[in-house]
C-alpha cells in the first residue's frame, strides 16, 4: 500500500519495515496485538527520544488502519500506544565562511584535474548551489540536466518530481566533470556499475571538511542542505520560494528555518509596518 498507493520512497518504506519488524519482536504476532499489547510496546519505549517513539508509534498506527481499512480488524488498538510531542530540532547550519572554506578547498583540488576531485566539486555546487538531498544527488541520472536548460529535474521523496535551478558555478563544474567522468554509465555520478552510494557521499563531505580545516562533525550532505535554505532567507527569498527549491509537502516543514534570519525579520517589521516609525503619542 505504502509502495503503490502512496507512492513511498525506499527508504520510508524500509524505515516503516523495521519498526514493525521490531515491535513483532516484542508483542507477536501484531496483527492481532490488542490494546494491553500495545500499551507494554509503549512502556518498552520508554528508553527511546521523543522522536522515536513518534516516528514508531506513527508506523504502527498506520499499520492498524491499514488493517481495519482492509477488512482484516474490526477494531483498531493503536489509541493505546503512547502520543510523544517531539520537538521538531534546529537546524545545524554552516556560517557563510566555513562554505567558502569548503568550496575553496574542492576547488583548489579540482585544479589538477583528478577525476574524483572534480566529481566532488561538482557534488559540492549541487549540494549548496540547489539544496538537493543525498538521495536526490547520487541518484541523478544523466538525463537530468538538459544540455541548456538552467534547472535540473531532480526526483524527490515519494517519486515526486520537480525542478531546481542551476547556478552558474554548479554549472561550470558539471562542466568540467563531464569532460573527465567514467562514461557508459546511466547516473550523473557513477560508481562500480551503479551510482555513488549517500554513505559515500558523507564520507567524502566529510573528508573534504578535514582537509579545509572544518570540524568533520559539523559537515553532512543534509547540513549543506540547511546552509543552503539558510543563506536564501537571509538573502532575502520567501518561504513558499524555499518550500518549491526544497520540495517540501508541507510549509510546516520549511517554517523552521525562520528562526535563523529572526533579526532580519524584526528589522523588515520596524521599517515597512504602517506604525513603524510613530510613537505612542502620535
Amino acid at each position: 500500500m505504502l509502495a503503490a498507493e502512496r507512492g513511498a520512497a525506499a527508504n520510508t518504506i524500509a524505515a516503516y519495515r523495521r519498526d514493525l519488524e521490531a515491535a513483532e519482536d516484542i508483542i507477536a504476532p501484531l496483527e492481532r496485538a490488542g490494546k494491553a499489547d500495545l500499551a507494554r510496546l509503549g512502556a518498552s519505549w520508554a528508553q527511546f527520544a521523543p522522536s522515536t517513539v513518534a516516528r514508531k508509534t506513527s508506523a504502527l498506527r498506520q499499520f492498524f488502519g491499514f488493517l481495519v481499512d482492509e477488512g482484516l480488524r474490526d477494531d483498531d488498538p493503536s489509541q493505546a500506544l503512547p502520543r510523544p510531542v517531539a520537538r521538531r530540532p534546529l537546524p545545524r547550519i554552516l556560517t557563510h565562511g566555513e562554505v567558502d572554506l569548503l568550496l575553496c578547498r574542492a576547488d583548489l583540488e579540482a585544479e589538477g584535474g583528478r577525476a574524483d576531485a572534480v566529481r566532488n566539486l561538482a557534488m559540492l555546487e549541487l549540494l549548496y548551489g540547489s539544496g538537493l538531498r543525498a538521495s536526490e544527488l547520487v541518484a541523478l541520472p544523466l538525463s537530468a540536466m538538459g544540455r541548456d536548460a538552467p534547472f535540473l529535474t531532480v526526483k524527490g521523496k515519494g517519486g515526486q518530481m520537480r525542478m531546481v535551478p542551476i547556478s552558474g558555478r554548479a554549472r561550470q563544474a558539471l562542466s568540467r566533470w563531464a569532460d573527465v567522468r567514467e562514461k557508459g554509465s546511466a547516473y550523473l555520478f557513477p560508481s562500480r556499475g551503479k551510482h555513488l552510494s549517500r554513505i559515500r557521499l558523507f564520507q567524502i563531505l566529510r573528508e573534504l571538511a578535514v582537509r579545509a580545516g572544518i570540524d568533520r562533525e559539523k559537515v553532512s550532505p543534509h547540513v549543506l542542505r540547511h546552509a543552503f535554505a539558510t543563506h536564501l532567507l537571509e538573502g532575502g527569498a520567501d518561504l513558499r520560494m524555499l518550500q518549491t527549491l526544497l520540495g517540501h509537502a508541507d510549509i510546516a516543514t520549511t517554517q523552521i528555518y525562520t528562526h535563523v534570519d529572526s533579526a532580519r525579520l524584526v528589522a523588515l517589521v520596524n521599517a515597512r509596518h504602517p506604525l513603524a516609525g510613530k510613537a505612542l503619542g502620535d
